[in-house]
């Protein structure tokens, strides 16, 4: 009798054990707050193409969205100090009419590099018109490309969680082993 009351107990403290760490789980998923990922590394859209005198390269990440765009530029001997750069896109349907936003500059060890937060509101083919503009005088290039989704949607979570679902699923096999080691138990 005494037996059956200490594997009833384990099995209460264990029961109770699992409960908590659900509910801990379950509160931190509620708490979290949602980020912003990124999909992939940016890729080149235009590389060293010679625009006026300056070198530019142009990389992005053209989610649909918040799409990235990286402008690297070079002048010998050196940039200018008031040397702005601006990137426009537009559908290449030409449905919505032409937008530009500005860019802010970084420097990195030994290059300048211009970044940019740009608004595709369509998985489609878009024009950039990438745009620099000093007092030395301006240039202008223009390149195509195809805005992505950023995710894959709905599915995104379910994808995401599968490995940490398989992951409590054989955590929860092996616990249930063990209780049945501990109390003897062979039937189900």
């Amino acid at each position: 009798m005494a037996l059956c009351l200490a594997v009833g107990e384990n099995s209460l403290n264990m029961s109770s054990q699992v409960a908590r760490h659900i509910l801990l789980l379950v509160a931190m998923l509620f708490l979290a707050r949602t980020t912003n990922a990124h999909e992939g590394p940016p890729f080149p859209l235009l590389v060293d193409q010679k625009v006026d005198r300056y070198v530019v390269s142009v990389w992005t990440d053209p989610d649909v969205g918040t799409a990235l765009f990286f402008v690297i530029v070079t002048a010998p001997p050196e940039l200018p100090a008031d040397l702005r750069v601006q990137i426009g896109v537009q559908p290449a349907s030409g449905r919505l009419p032409e937008v530009f936003y500005s860019t802010v500059r970084e420097n990195l060890k030994g290059q300048t590099q211009y970044r940019a937060e740009v608004q595709l509101d369509a998985q489609e083919l878009w024009r950039v018109r990438v745009r620099l503009e000093s007092a030395a005088g301006n240039a202008e290039t223009l390149a195509t490309v195809e805005a992505t989704p950023p995710g894959y949607g709905r599915w995104d979570l379910l994808l995401y969680l599968l490995p940490f679902l398989a992951i409590g699923l054989l955590w929860t096999i092996a616990l249930i082993r063990k209780i049945k080691r501990r109390t003897g138990d062979t039937h189900v």
